[in-house]
């Protein structure tokens, strides 16, 4: 999913991770846990991943990539995609060989079954321990073969306690008239669809024609009480007080609250999103051997706390959840109770002609608008 740097944290990051001033880059890794050799030092390792999403150095932060540099003589050409269908396109191209991408659960489902990465040698991620067992057998990788979880989120509902009246509690307050013009929404359509299936009653995953319909008449209904559609524009228009209501994820939540303290966050009673992100190696990877080094090193205590940090995402990682320096630790929107969790349900991989069915209804939806 789409990610920012969350400022909230930077000094938290300083002192939790052992950060150096600002303006310097901190690459050493106090106390490896895991197993490093120099064995593939000189080669290259092609890592693909979401943009914002690595603690890369700025602003103090833990330099995770130079750190893997400095640890195994590896170097690493990092470059970012900016969702799960760009990322797809390009290693379905062939153009670039990857050793290292990140999708989401439906993504990796998709990989997997079109035979688009390869079996993880476990005995060279030792590191993988440190994986919680809610973040393992999950529906898209069952047996664990394939992917390692890297981070987790929900989605949710940002509001302004100024401009919304009490706390909303269902995605129903999105048609809401009173606050016409003051509305935003996702601009893609599996997660603007996701609500209104949610609130319908409907299964997110659904093959079923009549349903999609259904979930379209719906948001076709909300265009006219909509202000925008939006992905990284949500931050400028919530934080400046130029809508009242978005749903967007938890953890960019904790960066707009930071510059907006007027800002609140409920997860709707209906039901929500939540999604994995995890590393995989593609089938033509170049450098098999450095990539699992790679994923070892991302497990690694330290690195897992500066980039749980640095993202504010959930982590799959006990030792950053159990962590309690971690800087988001036992937060009630990314780790809620038992009693205060959501309902939840993931996107799977649908099949591509329903993808194709919905894509279509989205066009009219926006024409519509």
């Amino acid at each position: 999913m789409k990610k920012t740097f969350c400022a909230l944290f930077a000094v938290c990051l300083m002192l939790t991770a052992g950060m150096t001033s600002c303006g310097e880059k901190n690459i050493t890794l106090e106390n490896p846990t895991g197993t490093y050799s120099q064995e593939y030092a000189g080669t290259t390792l092609n890592v693909f991943n979401w943009g914002e999403y690595i603690s890369d150095g700025s602003e103090g932060s833990f330099d995770t990539n130079a750190a893997f540099e400095a640890l195994t003589g590896i170097k690493v050409n990092y470059m970012n995609f900016e969702s799960n269908e760009a990322m797809y396109a390009k290693l379905k191209s062939g153009a670039v060989s990857y050793d290292i991408v990140i999708p989401s659960d439906y993504m990796i489902e998709r990989l997997i079954k079109e035979d688009m990465v390869q079996k993880l040698d476990y005995s060279k991620i030792d590191n993988y321990k440190y994986i919680a067992d809610d973040y393992r057998d999950l529906y898209f990788d069952p047996t664990n073969e394939y992917s390692v979880p890297y981070s987790v989120g929900m989605v949710g509902l940002i509001y302004n306690t100024t401009m919304v009246e009490g706390t909303p509690d269902s995605w129903s307050v999105m048609w809401d008239a009173k606050y016409a013009d003051n509305i935003l929404t996702f601009n893609n359509p599996r997660d603007a669809f996701a609500i209104a299936q949610f609130l319908l009653g409907i299964d997110i995953n659904s093959t079923d024609h009549a349903a999609w319909d259904a979930a379209a008449a719906k948001l076709k209904e909300q265009n006219n009480v909509l202000q925008a559609r939006v992905m990284d524009e949500v931050f400028n228009k919530m934080e400046g007080e130029n809508a009242a209501l978005a749903p967007y994820y938890a953890g960019d939540y904790l960066t707009m609250a930071e510059n907006n303290p007027d800002l609140a966050f409920v997860y709707p009673k209906e039901g929500t999103n939540i999604f994995v992100d995890s590393l995989c190696i593609p089938k033509n990877a170049q450098n098999y051997e450095a990539a699992l080094m790679y994923i070892n090193f991302m497990l690694e205590p330290e690195v897992a706390l500066a980039n749980a940090e640095y993202i504010c995402y959930a982590s799959p990682n006990t030792a950053v959840v159990e962590n309690p320096d971690y800087a988001l630790y036992g937060n009630e929107y990314l780790y809620p109770t038992e009693e205060n969790k959501p309902k939840t349900e993931y996107f799977h991989d649908i099949d591509a002609e329903t993808r194709s069915y919905y894509e279509k209804l989205w066009e009219d939806i926006l024409l519509d608008d």
